[in-house]
């Protein structure tokens, strides 16, 4: 059971109604994780934001989710694994490229340095080294897509987080977890 309350956009504080309204309208539904964090217009206008600003970047849609499904594995976090497998496939990432992203994996050289560079900053809590940052060069990554990956890392840790930490219900279909297996 959720640890707080699951707001719509008729039961949020003015100043969620309006960002929950997007997001309804966006989706076609209110997802739950957003339903949790419109308990904080703050928090909620901070994710959305985020969601729209890296949306908005260089990586693209598919390579955003395929980051999305390594930290969500790596975390447990059923509902981020879920949300964005759909997404993903939605962003046009094929079943398999969604699976092996989950793994940390690409048959695309490009693709497979940045999870590569995913799993390192999540599992070694960002203790990188120059070599793993150069590794992201040698692929074609320049500053900017580099601060990007990181940025996608830090939305998705938070997402996860809140997720995991107020028991967030799954509203999207069920994927299972590789590290559960």
């Amino acid at each position: 059971m959720t640890q707080v309350s699951l707001l719509t956009p008729e039961t949020a504080s003015v100043e969620a109604r309006p960002i929950l309204a997007e997001i309804t309208a966006a989706f076609g539904m209110t997802p739950n994780m957003f339903a949790a964090a419109a308990n904080s217009p703050a928090a909620l206008k901070m994710m959305w934001g985020a969601f729209g600003a890296l949306g908005g970047g260089t990586l693209g849609a598919k390579l955003g989710e395929q980051i999305a499904v390594a930290i969500a594995d790596i975390d447990a976090c059923n509902y981020c694994l879920a949300a964005h497998t759909a997404l993903g496939r939605k962003a046009g990432a094929t079943a398999e490229e969604m699976s092996e992203a989950q793994a940390g994996r690409s048959a695309d050289p490009k693709t497979a340095a940045v999870l590569a560079f995913v799993v390192k900053v999540v599992t070694d809590r960002a203790q990188v080294s120059d070599a793993d940052v150069q590794a992201l060069r040698d692929a074609g990554f320049n500053d900017e897509g580099i601060v990007e990956i990181v940025a996608n890392i830090a939305l998705n840790l938070y997402t996860n987080y809140l997720n995991l930490a107020l028991d967030v219900p799954v509203d999207f279909p069920s994927v299972r977890l590789r590290k559960a297996a």
